[in-house]
Formats: C-alpha cells, structure tokens, sequence
C-alpha cells in the first residue's frame, strides 16, 4: 500500500504534473468580454477556458461542474484522476464541465493577458471566479441549472461560494477540502508564502527564482510531518527538493500570487452581514463537506462548522497526508462521492 501511495505522489508530484494526457476533451475559450469585477476592475477581453466531458442528457438533469484548485488546470483534474470512466465524477453518468479559475495561466492570467500583462492585471477574487462560471454556463453555453458543483481546495471554496451566490442553481453541492472563510491559523499560513513572494520580486529575482523560493513553505502546507518523515529519508532530501522545485517552475509567480490573494479575501459571510446563521439559512443544495482531519494548508474547523449548520454530510479524512489526503485516498474520495450523488 505505502508503495503504490510513493508511486502515486511522485507522479503527480504534489499535484504539479502536466504530462500525457489520460483523457480530456478539447480544451476550448469563451470569450467574455470586458469582464466586470467585484472590486470595480476590469479584465479586459476576458476569455474562460474550460473543457466538458461525458453526453448530456436530454433534460440537462445530470450536468456537474467542477472547479480548479490553486494554480490547477482543467486538464490536472483528469490526469489525476478525477473525471472519466468510472471515476469520482464518472462521465458514463454524468456530462462534466470544468472550467479553469481566472489566474491559472489558461483562462485570463497576468501571465498570458496581452492587454494586462503582469502587474497590470487586475486583481480577482472567489466571488468573481464563480461569476465567471456562471456566466459562461447560462450565458454561452444555454444551461441555467446544473445536477451538482464540486471543487477540491480552492475549488472547494468556490463550491461554497456557489451555495450562497446562486442557492438555486445546483441540486447538490460537494466542497473538498475547501472552507466557507479563512480562519486565522489559514490566514497567517498564506501571508507566510505571499511576503516571501513579495520579498523574492522586491529582490529582482526571476519569475523561475521566485517559485522555487516558495516550493519549501508550500511543501510544509500541504504535507503533514509525519508523511514527509516517512516518505523521504534525509539522505534523500537533496533529490526530492530538486524534483520538486522542477515542477514548481511550470507555475508563474504572478499566477500563484492572484490567486492566492484571492484566497486570502474569501469570506462567504461578506454578503451576508458576517452572519453564518444568515448564509446558512440561504443555502438550498443537498452538500457534502468533505475535509482532512490534519490539513495543515485548509483548516477545516469553519468547513465542519458549516457543514453542520447546513446539516450536510460531513466524512472527514483521516490520514497523515495533510492537505493532500485528497491525492492519497482517491478510492474511499469516489466511494464518497458517488454514493452521495447517486443518492435521492
């Protein structure tokens, strides 16, 4: 067991691979414009990349949407597993959208906006991602309810988002190791990766010097001690740290900044007057709160809080993985999963 969960996580090498393909439809853009933020900023000649998997039913009853985590790709969640076959969201029952978050380097980025380029994009938050998402499913794409929406990490508060934005939208919600808001223990975590990002681009460093910078204080987030205790031998640290930092230079530092402020601003409870009670009282969808009980990069006391005010499911993970429990019990996830969608 523990070989095949080594042969596993280096593959996927703290979910930063990007190789063959295992299956995924064409990626494709849906240009939206200039798109209005909640801030009051513009992303000019905004365009939203997603890819949609499985057949539709006639009646649109068995569409889900899926969400990005932080600087992941539509394309990262099928090769590692999530969409397909007989997968989490098996696309033999149900036709799956999933849709790349703003500042993931497909959809609208600092890195790739011509008229925005870097510094001069504008900043994005949860709240807009969802809007974006939702514009381009009743907008582009003619749908105007969807069967479920589910996220893992960042997808997963964009999951939250989405049961308090549009309630009605979705029957049932599935949030992975996401949180409704950031308690003080995440907020402290992430402001320890955006100054040494700060301080890395005040030095001058490259976009490359920079990412290989954060990769230690990221590695410590989503990994708890005692899975790197026993899955990389001192003698072996040398190595690990250079494969891992090969694959943090795929990553902008930019990218990886916009979102993890967004991150930072996430608070369902803004439009409600802070009130959980309140939020919780607007929530319609069937949700399943799914969290890792030694998640050291999402702590899931707001998550299981929640969950329990919305009364809804509430499985909680429970090995030394940390954060990326979701990677290593990717069985019991689908069990889970699926049980729950399958259910009335």
């Amino acid at each position: 067991m523990m070989k095949n969960i080594r042969i596993l996580l280096f593959a996927a090498v703290v979910v930063l691979s990007f190789g063959t393909s295992l299956y995924a439809e064409e990626q494709l853009f849906a240009d939206l414009g200039d798109f209005k933020l909640e801030n009051g900023d513009v992303i000019k000649n905004c365009r939203l990349a997603y890819r949609t998997m499985g057949s539709m039913n006639s009646d649109k009853s068995n569409i889900i949407l899926m969400t990005t985590w932080l600087s992941g790709t539509s394309q990262e969640l099928v090769d590692l597993g999530f969409i397909g076959d007989g997968k989490m969201l098996d696309t033999k029952k149900y036709y799956v959208i999933t849709v790349d978050a703003f500042g993931n380097g497909v959809s609208s980025s600092p890195s790739n906006s011509t008229m925005q380029p870097y510094d001069a994009f504008p900043l994005f938050s949860i709240k807009d991602m969802v809007e974006s998402q939702h514009m381009l499913l009743t907008k582009y794409l003619k749908i105007n309810h969807v069967y479920a929406v589910a996220g893992i990490s960042m997808g997963g508060m964009q999951t939250f988002q989405w049961m308090v934005s549009y309630p009605g939208f979705m029957d049932k919600a599935v949030s992975i190791e996401g949180t409704p808001w950031l308690s003080s223990y995440d907020m402290l975590a992430w402001h320890a990766e955006l100054s040494v990002i700060d301080a890395a681009q005040n030095c001058g460093m490259s976009h490359a010097d920079v990412m290989k910078t954060i990769m230690p204080i990221q590695q410590l987030l989503v990994w708890t001690p005692a899975f790197r205790a026993k899955n990389t031998k001192p003698a072996d640290l040398p190595g690990f740290i250079a494969a891992v930092e090969k694959e943090y230079l795929k990553y902008n530092d930019l990218n990886w900044e916009w979102q993890l402020r967004a991150i930072l601003g996430h608070d369902i409870l803004k439009a409600f007057d802070g009130s959980a009670e309140k939020a919780a009282a607007a929530v319609k969808a069937k949700a399943m709160v799914i969290t890792s009980k030694k998640d050291m990069a999402v702590y899931p006391g707001p998550s299981v809080a929640f969950a329990a005010m919305i009364n809804a499911e509430a499985p909680q993970l429970t090995g030394d993985c940390g954060h990326f429990e979701f990677l290593c019990e990717t069985a019991k996830l689908s069990s889970l999963v699926n049980g729950f969608l399958a259910m009335p």
